[in-house]
């Protein structure tokens, strides 16, 4: 009979038994409230998605930017975009995955035929949702249910949740060797630091280097300019507990605005003598998006927004701060292509080109995701 059926369908008879999954996720139902944890039915894969089983997530500052409203999406929501998984089955057309293979979701997505994946300055492939904040799959439905409700993906990703849906633009299938508690963190906080130092900034050996924020990405932005042989990496943050691991990490010095009464831009420029070549923002923030500029040297420097922006705040500024020459650039997800370079990136961190672990400041349960939120809004 399964063979007789299987002449008459035009793809795999294993397709015909996908079945949705009940399991447990993380649904923040509206802003500013704890997530819930919830029974959520996670539909089978359409044609060309995958369902993944996720092992480990990290917690991100820009998931906390929804709770806030900083980042403005719809609610109900299973937020998370930083993590590794494995495949637990495929829709219809995919054949680059398959059950079993351990992966990575991708919030930038890599189509290959739009404008920004065929050049090769560009990685924000058009088929993002980061822009148009729909908050559903690109046929414009969700995969989440919970208590008969609708609720809405993050950024193409979604990963607090036991299980989850992406597009197969969506994924990079790793090596099946690599600890997917460690690199899931090269699904964002890793790749957008790292890669704003060495591929958006391209920065030189022997310059000079200013990181505003010390969260895992601007530690991470450290090691990047460590690594690509900056002779003075100086950091940034107004939580001085930070400052030990950023030595660890790379970083010559360190400094903490509250302990002076001028702009820090100020302080950097007289440590400096003429300002840093090149200047990260990783927190957010308007203020010190234009503070990371104006330490620039005024010529040549380039400055790099990393943080997310904030929604509906406009920034002010002198421009003769760029007519003499400075450059201000934005990164998102640190420039890489992202399904070429993630399986790269973990190949990488296999072979000890960089390490992991210190981003690492804890590992709780998944039921316990709000005491991890209190953690990051702590500083923690």
């Amino acid at each position: 009979l399964c063979g007789d059926l299987q002449k008459q369908v035009p793809f795999p008879l294993s397709l015909l038994c996908l079945q949705v999954i009940k399991c447990k996720a993380a649904v923040m139902w509206e802003a500013n409230k704890p997530f819930s944890i919830e029974e959520v039915e996670v539909a089978p894969p359409k044609a060309h998605e995958v369902r993944i089983k996720i092992v480990a997530t990290g917690i991100c500052r820009s998931d906390d930017h929804v709770i806030t409203g900083g980042l403005v999406m719809p609610f109900p929501i299973i937020l998370g975009h930083e993590a590794a998984g494995v495949v637990e089955s495929v829709g219809q057309g995919v054949t680059s995955i398959k059950p079993g293979d351990k992966v990575i979701p991708l919030f930038v997505p890599q189509c290959g035929e739009c404008n920004s994946c065929l050049n090769t300055k560009g990685n924000l492939c058009s088929k993002n949702d980061i822009g148009s904040g729909a908050g559903l799959m690109p046929d414009g439905t969700t995969r989440f249910t919970c208590k008969g409700k609708a609720i809405h993906h993050f950024i193409g990703t979604s990963t607090f949740t036991e299980y989850t849906v992406v597009h197969e633009l969506a994924v990079a299938k790793i090596d099946s060797a690599a600890p997917l508690e460690k690199v899931c963190l090269i699904g964002c906080g890793f790749s957008t630091g790292y890669g704003a130092a060495v591929q958006t900034a391209k920065v030189e050996p022997g310059s000079t280097c200013a990181i505003f924020g010390l969260g895992g990405v601007g530690l991470s932005v450290v090691m990047g300019c460590k690594a690509a042989g900056a002779s003075r990496i100086i950091a940034i943050d107004i939580n001085s507990d930070k400052f030990a691991k950023a030595k660890e990490l790379g970083a010559t010095d360190c400094v903490n605005p509250k302990d002076f009464k001028k702009p820090v831009h100020e302080v950097l420029i007289e440590m400096t003598g003429h300002g840093v070549d090149y200047s990260f923002e990783v927190i957010g923030c308007t203020e010190t998006m234009t503070a990371a500029l104006a330490c620039c040297q005024y010529n040549y420097g380039v400055s790099v927004i990393v943080g997310v922006p904030p929604a509906a705040q406009k920034i002010t500024f002198d421009p003769m701060l760029l007519f003499t020459g400075r450059t201000w650039k934005g990164s998102v997800f640190g420039g890489w292509k992202s399904k070429d370079s993630v399986p790269k990136l973990v190949a990488d961190y296999m072979k000890k080109k960089f390490v992991l672990e210190p981003l690492i400041t804890h590992t709780l349960p998944f039921t316990k995701i709000n005491e991890g939120f209190d953690l990051l809004r702590t500083g923690k």
